[in-house]
């Protein structure tokens, strides 16, 4: 798996010292003669070009019941001095967030210089970019640990990220040296801020019908640019920009069609203006605004990669920094939660404290849960991206995003319920959260349209590995051999109770029915989605219904997968709260194998048959209020004289 893979065995599990003060329950497991695991660990190369270039991507071959076992082995990047320099950088940083007046930026719309002159010191405008452009250079495992403490106020969170998780990504990755030399150093250093131009009225999520044009002069020097572009972060005090526009392109065939490219513009270059800042619901301090491009000379020097390239580009940007958002809330929601935890500690209702009524420890319970699902996602998402020179982790990256953003927004809800009427109040930072909150599921993808993407990128990576399957079981007279090997294999899978994958031999003792569990539904997925395929065939691209059902499924997979590598490596090691750990873990699993045989028991049903699943009367009660237009049920105090 990962070069930074901590190696576990079978042998050293059994040998964890997590319960040595717990000898009780621990004694009942192991025998009393094992000794403390000795686990060997090997590093990320620091050189990325001694890294292998490609990883086997994960969930995509979830898709065809394919599990990659070294998954199972939570990946360790940083040497025991690195994690030391790396706490040292976050201790100023959390102390100057912790003195931030976050109500005061909320309130104000509006971020001081005096902040933003502080990050400058910090160096949070370069934490990717490279040391020889002025960066510090953070893999993305360092990256998402600053993210942690960035997290914690919505609208500095989002003025960093749009600078260099999206901004200024495309010189990073598709840059040529020279527009490196030229644009990173002063973004580094944060004399001057990025901005990422994709969105325009006319094109939200689908960002392949933009509008904005770049026409080549008749000299060959330079593009003339023209179009807006809206819902821009940093738009109105960014001075680089990275521009999505449309240009003429001549394919093999001699046609000539407009395609996307992507452009570096600078607002010294003229012709560029903003409109006034939004005025948001949340994230309030951030900088949003409308772009205009009237004319604007762009050096065809500044094409970001190849011509006809921008859209493949605007993806990879997206997909590449969406991992960072598990750690973003889950360090927001750990400073929450702890502070709703006072509350409860020394609220008293009917002479008791909030935190002794169950209903109350639920609420706790399920928060922690998330957020501990949360972070172990995003870490192992991390590990994989440092541990590759060409990583493959877009639809881990997605199921991150999907999941920490929704989970937020609950978590955020449940700490205002507990504070109850004080939640509600300005004074208190909880409606903020919760205002800030809302944005995550729509930006950088809606989880619409990512469910979509998870899904329909694992189908597209499988078709050709099933294409062969399905056209046999669509003609099973003339493929009876084929049919009945499948048959006796699904048959087997189904009823043979013990496990043939041997996955729990992967995870510590103590998790082996939640590894035997993983094991069960990843083998239901590969007879679902083999299922699927044969019900739809092509049409599949079209049945948004099931697909975001198959991607709850895949995403609640990957869950597990880190959640059990991530307690597996605590349990192993005998770290502090091992035990702690391990009841979140089998909460999470639990939790997520009746999300799992939900959605799995869905989409077998038999779509045909009236009332086995709703989606088709989903369905119709839209369309009639689509013709309606809008809700029309007669109202129950009507009467039919």
């Amino acid at each position: 798996m990962l070069c930074g893979a901590r190696a576990i065995s079978r042998t050293s599990q059994k040998l964890s010292p997590c319960f040595s003060t717990h000898s009780g329950l621990w004694s009942r497991l192991m025998p009393d003669t094992f000794e403390p695991a000795k686990l060997d660990t090997v590093f990320v190369d620091k050189d990325p070009s001694k890294r292998p270039l490609e990883n086997t991507p994960f969930v995509k071959n979830l898709f065809k019941g394919t599990f990659d076992k070294t998954m199972l082995v939570f990946p360790e990047v940083c040497s025991e001095e690195e994690l030391a320099d790396l706490e040292a950088m976050v201790e100023p940083i959390e102390k100057f967030f912790d003195n931030l007046d976050s109500t005061a930026m909320d309130r104000e719309a509006n971020i001081p210089d005096t902040v933003l002159e502080t990050m400058k010191s910090l160096g949070l405008f370069g934490l990717q970019i490279p040391e020889e452009y002025g960066g510090l250079n953070l893999n993305a495992t360092k990256f998402a640990r600053i993210a942690e403490i960035t997290g914690r106020d919505g609208g500095l969170s989002v003025t960093l990220a749009a600078h260099q998780s999206i901004g200024l990504k495309g010189i990073l990755i598709a840059g040529t040296e020279e527009q490196k030399q030229k644009y990173l150093p002063s973004l580094a250093s944060g004399e001057k801020l990025a901005a990422f131009c994709l969105t325009e009225p006319s094109s939200g999520s689908d960002a392949a019908s933009i509008q904005t044009k770049a026409q080549l002069s008749p000299d060959g020097k330079q593009y003339l640019l023209n179009g807006s572009k809206i819902w821009i972060s940093n738009g109105g005090i960014a001075d680089i920009f990275t521009v999505f526009a449309k240009t003429p392109f001549k394919n093999q065939e001699g046609e000539v069609k407009d395609k996307v490219t992507a452009f570096i513009v600078e607002r010294s270059f003229g012709g560029v203006t903003n409109g006034p800042p939004e005025d948001k619901l949340g994230i309030r301090g951030s900088n949003t605004c409308e772009l205009h491009f009237d004319n604007t000379p762009v050096p065809v020097e500044n094409v970001i990669g190849e011509v006809g390239g921008g859209f493949k580009l605007a993806m990879n940007i997206l997909n590449g920094g969406r991992f960072s958002m598990g750690t973003s809330c889950a360090g927001a929601l750990r400073k929450l939660v702890e502070k709703t935890m006072e509350h409860a500690l020394t609220r008293k209702q009917f002479d008791k404290e909030l935190i002794k009524f169950e209903l109350i420890q639920q609420k706790f319970a399920k928060m922690a849960i998330a957020i501990y699902a949360m972070e172990s996602m995003a870490y192992m998402t991390a590990g994989i991206i440092d541990a590759y020179q060409k990583p493959d982790a877009s639809i881990e990256a997605a199921i991150v995003k999907v999941y920490s953003s929704e989970n937020t927004w609950i978590v955020v809800s449940e700490c205002l319920q507990i504070l109850g009427g004080l939640g509600y109040m300005k004074s208190y930072p909880y409606e903020r959260y919760l205002r800030d909150a809302r944005i995550l599921p729509i930006f950088e993808g809606t989880n619409e349209i990512l469910r979509l993407y998870i899904s329909l990128t694992g189908f597209d990576y499988v078709g050709k590995y099933y294409q062969d399957a399905v056209r046999k079981l669509n003609n099973p007279m003339n493929n009876l051999g084929f049919i009945w090997k499948q048959a006796r294999l699904r048959y087997k899978e189904r009823n043979v109770k013990k496990s043939t994958w041997l996955l729990h031999e992967h995870t510590h003792p103590l998790m082996e029915s939640e590894a035997n569990s993983l094991e069960s539904y990843t083998k239901q997925l590969r007879s679902t989605v083999e299922l699927l395929l044969a019900r739809y065939k092509r049409d599949i691209v079209d049945q948004q219904m099931p697909l975001a059902r198959v991607a709850d499924v895949v995403s609640d997979l990957y869950g597990m997968t880190a959640v059990l590598a991530r307690v597996s490596r605590s349990l192993s090691i005998g770290l502090p709260h091992c035990e702690h750990e391990r009841r979140l873990a089998v909460a999470f699993c639990y939790d997520a194998g009746k999300r799992i045989e939900a959605n799995l028991h869905e989409l077998t049903l038999d779509v045909n048959k009236v009332g086995y699943n709703m989606d088709e009367c989903h369905r119709m009660i839209a369309d009639k209020m689509a013709t309606e237009k809008g809700y029309f049920a007669t109202s129950p105090l009507q009467r039919n004289w």
